[in-house]
């Protein structure tokens, strides 16, 4: 029964791992359309949500069957409940690459950012991009230092995502009320996918050392 036990939570291990995996690649396609307005790699990520979805519910309903049937403790159940609350995170960064894909069918053939602030969501994508990259390699391999790396590329995040509101409260803004509107969501979208891998690699670093990182902490 035992073997039988750890063999469970090792497949739940694998698949936070693979929701991960499709979670970049969410956000990375996410953001070649938003950069690129090109609408049919905006459906791609749109659909693809589904897939995230259905592996996170398949996920909570496999660790909810191991804690009624297996009864276990101290680590393990550790384990199960963060793969959980882990899954929740995860699913809720898919559903913000979907959002980042959708402003760019909504707004196509435009873009949806000015000009001027592109340069600035390259960033924030490419922070997120390696937030969602470091996360697969950190569920895989437990090595903390990843942790680490996650919340010094949200730091970043966080100063470019002030930037932006800055951007668009200045005078010489070069958009409408709309245009305004579209640029503070996106950003939203890109902070909150950051914020939610800060989460879940917290609850990483929590199963490893025993010990629960203070929120926002680099090093």
């Amino acid at each position: 029964m035992r073997k039988v036990f750890q063999a469970e939570l090792h497949q739940v291990g694998e698949q936070l791992i693979e929701i991960s995996r499709l979670v970049a690649e969410a956000m990375e396609k996410a953001n070649q359309s938003f950069v690129n307005a090109d609408i049919e790699l905006a459906q791609e990520v749109i659909a693809a949500d589904a897939r995230i979805d259905f592996l996170q519910n398949d996920l909570d309903e496999r660790a909810i069957e191991i804690l009624a049937l297996q009864g276990p403790v101290a680590s393990d159940l550790r384990m199960i409940v963060g793969a959980l609350r882990m899954s929740a995170s995860l699913e809720r960064m898919g559903d913000l690459a979907r959002h980042v894909a959708q402003l760019a069918r909504m707004r196509y053939p435009a873009n949806v950012s000015p000009e001027s602030l592109r340069p600035t969501f390259a960033e924030l994508a490419e922070n997120d991009i390696a937030i969602a990259r470091k996360l697969t390699e950190l569920l895989d391999t437990r090595n903390l230092e990843l942790a680490r790396d996650i919340n010094r590329h949200n730091d970043r995040i966080n100063e470019l995502h002030a930037g932006i509101f800055k951007a668009i409260a200045a005078p010489d803004f070069p958009g409408n009320a709309p245009t305004a509107v579209d640029v503070s969501l996106a950003s939203r979208y890109f902070e909150r996918f950051a914020d939610h891998g800060v989460s879940v690699a917290r609850k990483v670093t929590y199963l490893v050392t025993g010990e629960w990182a203070p929120n926002g902490a680099s090093h």
